[in-house]
């Protein structure tokens, strides 16, 4: 479902905001609304991460075995 949400999002921002067919009116989404979608859709790509982007690593400290 949120795949089909996300695709709706990125539709949405893309397509106009108005349209007239008879008098060729079209108007586009405010730029900061466009910035806005581009950053909830990149933010919700970057939670889908694996992991919580810490790496977890085993240290030994150097010396006689």
């Amino acid at each position: 479902m949120t795949d089909t949400l996300d695709n709706a999002i990125s539709q949405n921002a893309q397509s106009p905001a108005k349209a007239s067919v008879d008098g060729v009116t079209m108007e586009q989404h405010p730029l900061a609304d466009q910035i806005a979608a581009d950053k909830y859709l990149e933010s919700k790509k970057a939670s889908r991460g694996k992991g919580l982007g810490i790496k977890l690593v085993k240290l030994s400290p150097p010396g006689a075995i």
